[in-house]
């Protein structure tokens, strides 16, 4: 029960090929896009689609995976925790990210 404190799943397509950089220590880091949608009645009964934009992180031996296995327009299954931080950009002013930083993730669908 610990691990559902903090516990984000989605199912989504990739945005974009994951961006990888290798850091210090040979460690990995991989970030890219997800967008999950959902479907609903306006309230002219017309069905829509509501899509959301996620910032996806992933360290290590899931950063790998996600280098390897998926591509812009892949579905998959993401595992992870919300995460929020801030920076101070060029300009000296202070920005805000949300972030999910995935502990599992699984291909659905490659992309065609």
């Amino acid at each position: 029960m610990y691990n559902l404190k903090n516990s984000v799943r989605l199912i989504g397509h990739v945005g974009l090929n994951p961006e990888v950089k290798v850091l210090s220590g040979n460690r990995k880091l991989a970030k890219f896009s997800l967008a999950t949608s959902d479907n609903y009645k306006n309230s002219k009964g017309e069905w829509e689609t509501q899509t959301q934009w996620h910032n996806i992180v992933a360290w290590g031996k899931v950063a790998s995976k996600a280098e390897k296995q998926i591509s812009k327009g892949a579905e998959v299954i993401i595992e992870g925790k919300l995460m929020h931080r801030q920076y101070e950009d060029s300009q000296g002013v202070k920005r805000y990210i949300t972030e999910i930083q995935v502990s599992d993730l699984l291909v659905v669908k490659a992309r065609n």
